[in-house]
């Protein structure tokens, strides 16, 4: 049965949406299971394209540090639909599908609904936050028994 698309952000300013990311919570990939300290960082490059590197320490927050370094190709003028080019020709579809005004909390989600990232430009949000999040992922129809919370601690 196919799903309902999930509807992106009408407009996102990519010059507010560059920088780090905290993961706060996922239903992660078999990369990124059991990730800690997990960040998502983006820089638009000349040609249009995303430059994103994502790092986290596997398995604990002592864990050998792992690092991705996949590619965004923003697909609709909106800037909120991309795809995301880890490996050569596989494009993944990712939606920026929700925005607070400040940019400083995103869900990027999709259509199939088998991953989904609760980031944030902080790397702790409160109870509240996280929960109302929560319930926005569930709103686009994920399963949120699903989603794990990702630690993070910083000095």
């Amino acid at each position: 049965m196919q799903k309902a698309p999930i509807k992106p952000m009408d407009h996102v300013e990519l010059a507010r949406f560059m920088g780090s990311w905290y993961v706060i919570g996922s239903i992660p990939t078999f990369l990124e299971k059991n990730s800690y300290n997990a960040v998502e960082s983006y820089q638009q490059n000349p040609n249009g394209t995303i430059a994103t590197t994502f790092t986290f320490h596997k398995g604990s927050f002592d864990g050998p540090l792992k690092t991705m370094k996949p590619t965004g190709f923003i697909r609709d003028p909106s800037n909120a639909v991309w795809g995301m080019r880890l490996v050569w020709p596989v494009k993944s579809e990712y939606l920026i599908a929700y925005l607070d005004a400040d940019y400083s909390e995103t869900i990027i989600a999709r259509t199939a609904r088998d991953y989904v990232w609760i980031m944030a430009k902080k790397p702790h949000i409160s109870d509240v936050d996280y929960q109302r999040l929560l319930n926005e992922v569930s709103s686009m129809g994920y399963d949120i028994s699903k989603v794990r919370a990702t630690p993070q601690r910083w000095p």
